[in-house]
């Protein structure tokens, strides 16, 4: 089993910053997918960004490529996201997922190839 933590999210103003930490533990070396999904009030899940460790790519989601910045320490077992230029549109439940297991590149945006999941922290972006 894995267990992950988020941390940092809060309330932030529009065109300003925050990071979010994730980190796992438990059996948590064979991770390969390290991933953020976010989901708004009244909203699906969708995915946000993820770490890939067997290619050693990332991915996002076009409503944050160029903005968001994620980044993973293998050593400490640990995602970030760095989320820049902030919009309210962003405000949303923001939650840390991993897989231990490779799967396909078309896959790696679907929350349902992911095993563990966080408890989610809430970032809120308003003036």
């Amino acid at each position: 089993q894995v267990q992950l933590v988020e941390s940092g999210g809060g309330l932030a103003q529009p065109g300003t910053s925050l990071r979010l930490s994730c980190a796992a533990s438990g059996r948590a070396t064979s991770i390969d997918m390290m991933g953020w999904f976010r989901q708004a009030a009244g909203k699906e899940r969708e995915f946000v960004a993820v770490a890939v460790r067997s290619n050693k790519n990332q991915y996002y989601s076009d409503s944050v490529k160029g903005r968001f910045t994620i980044a993973r320490n293998d050593a400490e077992n640990t995602v970030y996201l760095q989320m820049n230029s902030l919009k309210v549109e962003d405000t949303a439940i923001y939650y840390c997922a991993v897989r231990r297991g490779r799967v396909a590149l078309s896959a790696v945006r679907d929350g349902r190839q992911y095993e563990f999941w966080g408890q989610g922290t809430q970032v809120t972006v308003s003036s």
